[in-house]
């Protein structure tokens, strides 16, 4: 009975994804088309030949697609080019693009003119004695990343009320961060959301805008591989790194790697449903549910392939960087996640035994934070307070 369900789903499974398969061709052509009617600069498809560049995830060209291998596109490329050449030359730059939604949370940075990432500051005034200020109190910088379509409040609307002012000499100045395409922060439509772009705008609104000589990093899901980027470009920077649920998938092959990731976080499959939504695109729920309509398809779509996917590739070289440097890294992870399996922090253990794992028993890829917030509190304290 267990083989005839299995056989019955994995053939609705097959004729589901087919059919997503040819809606892709369509939409493909569809879209470029009217990229082609209505932007000035249309974005190149990733369905023709793979740009040689390591920053561009390998995933963005490796899905199959039956109909495109068929020379389905060939037609709709005809039409989109003798479109292109008839209107090129007869528009100006166009700053959102049509596919946008115009909303508020999409548009409203490109009224600032220095373009930074929007940063949440929490910060403990200098307390003083009887005496005086305390001379010796000095102070720790920890900045917190976000996963994949959410923000910072992610950090600051469950952490942030349980951190206070530690002991021992010690003020604390916490930065969450919308990351690049997320939440208040910019989502520049000519921008391909890779690794190096994410450290450069936190590097640029963070670190430079506040002066920090040094830092703590917290970070979830996602913002685990952006973490190690930004640790392993300054090492001397970083006092420890906090990895929540990383999604770390690694392989000798760079292609295997990056392929790996993809079919774990968003593999063809209809069962349970929350892969059949991760298998049209990767996504993740959590108690902000406005967050998951704070970004633009592209700028999710790019983070998705080139951090998630196309990161991996990166992280064993990142990871070493933090070894040699002596840099305390942690992992903590759920045993009952879905999402990014406890796998993932098994073999980077495994890879690499200087780290220290902390595997927490009966929650998963939202809860081991959300059920858990004075608990997790207090394990960053510690580690800060060891590192």
């Amino acid at each position: 009975m267990e083989k005839k369900v299995k056989a019955l789903l994995d053939t609705i499974t097959f004729l589901v994804f087919l059919f997503f398969d040819f809606v892709d061709v369509v939409l493909c052509v569809a879209y470029e088309l009217l990229d082609v009617l209505f932007e000035a600069k249309p974005f190149p498809c990733y369905c023709g030949k793979k740009l040689e560049t390591k920053e561009l995830s390998e995933t963005l060209f490796w899905r199959k697609n039956v109909f495109r291998k068929m020379g389905f596109l060939s037609f709709g490329r005809k039409t989109c080019e003798a479109v292109k050449k008839r209107d090129d030359g007869n528009r100006g730059e166009v700053v959102n693009r049509w596919s946008d939604c115009g909303c508020d949370s999409c548009v409203s940075w490109m009224k600032k003119s220095n373009q930074k990432l929007h940063v949440v500051v929490k910060e403990f005034p200098q307390v003083n004695s009887e005496d005086g200020p305390r001379e010796e109190a000095t102070t720790e910088n920890v900045i917190f990343l976000h996963g994949f379509l959410s923000s910072s409040s992610y950090w600051t609307r469950s952490v942030f009320k349980y951190l206070s002012e530690p002991l021992n000499h010690q003020i604390y100045r916490y930065f969450a961060v919308d990351l690049l395409g997320f939440g208040k922060s910019p989502k520049p439509n000519d921008c391909l959301y890779t690794l190096n772009d994410h450290v450069e705008m936190i590097h640029k609104s963070v670190i430079s805008a506040y002066e920090l000589s040094s830092f703590h990093l917290v970070a979830h899901s996602m913002g685990c591989n952006i973490a190690l980027a930004l640790a392993a470009k300054y090492p001397k920077f970083v006092k420890s790194v906090t990895l929540v649920a990383p999604p770390y998938f690694s392989d000798s092959n760079d292609e295997t790697s990056s392929s790996m990731a993809l079919n774990t976080v968003a593999r063809k499959t209809l069962w349970p449903p929350l892969a059949f939504g991760k298998s049209v695109m990767t996504w993740e729920l959590n108690f902000m549910v406005v967050d998951l309509t704070r970004h633009t398809h592209h700028s999710a779509w790019h983070s998705m392939h080139n951090v998630i996917c196309g990161g991996s590739k990166f992280m064993d070289d990142y990871v070493g960087i933090l070894i040699n440097a002596k840099v305390k890294v942690w992992v903590i992870h759920g045993d009952q996640d879905l999402t990014v399996p406890l796998d993932c922090s098994n073999n980077l253990k495994m890879k690499f035994p200087q780290l220290k794992l902390i595997i927490v028993q009966n929650v998963d890829h939202g809860t081991v934070i959300f059920h858990r917030k004075r608990d997790f509190v207090k394990s960053l304290q510690h580690i800060w307070a060891t590192s």
